[in-house]
């Protein structure tokens, strides 16, 4: 025969011991932050907090979740589970949830506008506490839908117009690697730009236009294109770019470091070396980034930070609360691929 396993520890297995009424050892232990104070004296809440831990109290999420209405589930939605950038926003949410008694249901959507819709009923349908959009595009028709549904959610990573949402400053990281390519004297340049749905990749290619407005020079149309995100999105754009010119730009920024991967790819392929015939820079800082032969001028973008206050703002809305949007700030990496290349006269 089997070993018999002990029966699980309640809250009335503690109450008994502890000679206390149930309701008090459940509002010592399921007190929010800073209400713990008021769900019992100091004396008592101590005692029942060394008995839960001797015994190993688990809560039941399942009583839990029957008692307030709530699944205690949040649902993120990203475009791509493989993208490093994401899976960093992704620990960050986790991370705070998990403080926070949440769990999480993580899902990709491809950036297909089907396939992000059926993702997200998905997510409804499982009576998820709120959501967290990972792959908003700027139309923000879904959300729309979605806000009439009362579901509270928050936007990370991209933005859309009217929604909380917590981003990189992407429009000032634009203007950093505009400014760095200038100061050394780059003026034929040429930009991956990305999706033109996406804010990251519209907010990014801007900042860096501007930048060089303001500097008196107009990128030509052969100098700019639109691109997916990934690898071989920045390789066939950087070949279009090579293709509708009689000589190569002398400096590159394509608006993700997967992009600018392939555009290194797309160059290394036409005998054009970066980091002496030609500045590449990117954006994100992705940990490949300065491991490259010739390693990446980059745009570090705080993505963890962003995961969790992004799940901190959602948590606000779930207690009833207001949000607004949160833009942290960039920060620019200096590295080979942009600092030993010369522009041309």
């Amino acid at each position: 025969m089997g070993e018999v396993s002990d029966p699980p520890v309640t809250l009335r297995t503690l109450a008994d011991r502890l000679g206390l009424h149930v309701s008090t050892v459940s509002r010592v232990l399921h007190a929010k932050p800073g209400e713990t104070q008021r769900a019992a004296s100091s004396a008592t809440i101590r005692r029942v907090r060394k008995l839960a831990d001797e015994l190993g109290y688990r809560p039941n999420p399942h009583a839990s979740s029957l008692r307030t209405k709530r699944s205690n589930l949040v649902a993120v939605l990203v475009p791509r589970l493989s993208d490093t950038v994401l899976a960093a926003i992704c620990e960050g949410i986790e991370e705070a949830a998990g403080e926070r008694g949440l769990s999480t249901i993580i899902t990709s959507t491809k950036d297909v506008p089907a396939l992000r819709r059926a993702r997200a009923e998905l997510a409804l349908g499982q009576r998820v506490d709120g959501i967290i959009f990972g792959d908003a595009v700027v139309d923000g028709a879904l959300l729309a839908e979605i806000s009439a549904r009362g579901t509270p959610f928050v936007l990370v990573n991209r933005r859309a117009a009217g929604y909380p949402a917590v981003t990189c400053d992407d429009y000032v990281g634009g203007r950093m690697v505009a400014d760095h390519l200038l100061g050394l004297g780059h003026t034929d340049v040429a930009v991956v730009a990305g999706r033109p749905y996406a804010s990251t990749g519209i907010d990014r290619a801007q900042g860096f236009l501007d930048a060089y407005a303001d500097a008196g020079i107009e990128l030509p149309t052969h100098r700019f294109t639109h691109c997916a995100f990934d690898e071989r999105g920045g390789h066939e754009a950087t070949a279009r770019l090579l293709d509708q010119a009689t000589r190569p730009p002398s400096a590159v920024f394509a608006v993700t470091d997967a992009a600018a991967l392939g555009a290194v790819g797309a160059l290394r392929d036409r005998g054009i070396r970066v980091g002496t015939d030609i500045a590449v820079a990117g954006f994100g800082d992705t940990a490949i980034a300065a491991e490259l032969p010739v390693p990446l001028t980059t745009v570090r973008s705080p993505m963890h930070r962003i995961g969790r206050i992004g799940l901190e703002l959602l948590g606000e809305l779930l207690r009833g609360g207001q949000v607004a949007s949160r833009r942290l700030r960039p920060e620019l990496v200096i590295r080979e691929s942009t600092t030993s290349a010369r522009p041309r006269p």
